[in-house]
């Protein structure tokens, strides 16, 4: 049965579970887990479901995303700021988030919540009423005036919508030199609300009579340019959904589909995904061949291979995974297409990786991008002459994009008629999908001549 999202745990002085199971998720990205696995993982240890899983997961990635703003307005209300404990510091961040972003729970049961989960933490008694103290104290002045002070916050320069929309200072230069200030501004008010919700259906395990007949009655559209592309409105747990159990089909955005759709497989043909993990890219590839031909997928890291394999399995795709870095592993040239998919900084897709504008840093780009033109030279010595090879990141970022993509020194090929609002403005013949503007997340998608 699915928690009470503000019920109190009768009987005791807890925090609720949803408000424990996101401080557990906070407190193990501090310890460099992911957030999404985190979450998944204290979710299903705390049975959460329904609404209350709902609410832990906007807390948890709420206090992450919003971290560098909250701590902001909790800061003006430090004596001395580094001498807060790490764990304090969560349940602050926690607590401010709720003042700060969220509607609907009265002040009063935010700051009492707070104290609880600080009463929580390890420690003699002495300590945790001194913390509780603090914490009481601070977020009461938030609650008074947090939302003022963010108010009070500019766009006008990189520094300010940095501060505003909570991205280290270099991802927001970065993107204002990309962009130009008014879409960097839109990404980034982008990369704080929450991704669309979009899932593919895969033919491969059923009818799409069988597969829409899953879905939540009249929420659900489909893409009008992407076959397989359904997005859906409001909240859908899709993994305790048969289309999920039964393969029918996966989480996937409407932007990282277009690489599929610009490479366009087709049954029969030999097909390399170069940079293949998680696999969703891998498996649409499968199902658009009608699971006929050859299918050969490449992924360094061992665990995330077994687990491309595994989803292959589940959705009915037949893939031959080969675990070995994409730019040396021995393969056989002469494949009709090559998908590459590599790496990237992935601003882009923030909105639904919380953590990830806290793990990269601005020296990452020159990396990435070296590491980028070594797997796109590669996939053109194995595409056959005339092949298709398609470059897409998740990124919107030139150095990692057209820049690449003009190193190469092979032509472009035009994939911009079925929806020219896409077209690259600085690649003719490219795409570029941008977050706010979009609907969906940003990519980047170039077809190339082999």
């Amino acid at each position: 049965m699915a928690r009470r999202p503000d019920a109190h745990i009768a009987g005791t002085d807890a925090a609720t579970v949803e408000r424990r199971v996101a401080l557990r998720v906070l407190e193990r990205v501090r310890g460099g887990a992911y957030a999404d696995r985190a979450f998944a993982g204290e979710a299903r240890r705390a049975d959460l479901e329904g609404p209350a899983r709902r609410q832990a997961n906007r807390l948890a990635y709420g206090a992450v995303q919003r971290r560098r703003s909250l701590d902001y307005v909790i800061d003006a209300h430090l004596t001395n700021p580094r001498r807060v404990e790490p764990g304090v510091r969560d349940v602050l961040r926690l607590g401010a988030y709720e003042l700060c972003y969220s509607d609907g729970v009265a002040s009063a049961v935010v700051v009492d919540q707070a104290v609880r989960l600080t009463r929580s933490l390890p420690g003699e008694k002495r300590r945790r009423d001194a913390r509780a103290g603090l914490v009481n104290a601070v977020l009461r002045k938030v609650a008074a005036d947090g939302r003022r002070r963010l108010d009070r916050i500019g766009d006008s320069t990189p520094e300010e919508a940095a501060l505003r929309h909570s991205v280290p200072d270099w991802i927001s230069r970065a993107l204002f030199a990309s962009l130009g200030p008014d879409d960097a501004r839109m990404v980034l008010a982008a990369a704080n609300e929450p991704p669309e919700r979009a899932i593919r259906w895969n033919p491969l395990r059923g009818s799409r009579e069988e597969f829409e007949a899953l879905l939540p009655e009249g929420r659900w559209r489909r893409d009008p340019r992407i076959d397989e592309a359904y997005v859906i409105d409001g909240p859908f747990a899709l993994e305790d959904s048969p289309i999920w159990q039964e393969g029918r089909g996966m989480a996937q955005s409407r932007a990282s589909l277009l690489p599929v759709v610009a490479l366009d497989p087709r049954p029969g043909e030999r097909i390399l995904d170069l940079c293949a993990a998680p696999g969703a890219k891998t498996t649409a590839i499968a199902a658009r061949m009608g699971d006929q031909g050859t299918l050969v997928a490449v992924e360094p890291h061992a665990a995330r291979a077994r687990a491309l394999q595994k989803v292959a399995g589940r959705l009915g795709a037949t893939v031959d995974v080969i675990e070995g870095d994409g730019r040396e592993v021995p393969l056989e040239a002469g494949f009709d297409a090559v998908l590459v998919d590599p790496p990237c900084t992935g601003l882009g897709v923030l909105s639904g990786r919380p953590d990830a504008r806290w793990r990269r840093e601005e020296g990452d780009v020159a990396v990435l991008a070296r590491l980028q033109t070594e797997l796109l030279g590669r996939a053109l010595t194995l595409v056959r002459p005339g092949g298709r090879v398609v470059y897409s990141t998740c990124t919107l970022l030139p150095a990692e994009n057209e820049d690449v993509v003009r190193g190469a020194g092979v032509p472009v090929v035009d994939i911009t008629e079925q929806d020219p609002s896409l077209a690259h403005p600085h690649l003719s013949g490219a795409l570029r999908t941008l977050p706010g503007r979009d609907g969906t997340d940003g990519f980047f998608v170039a077809r190339l001549v082999g």
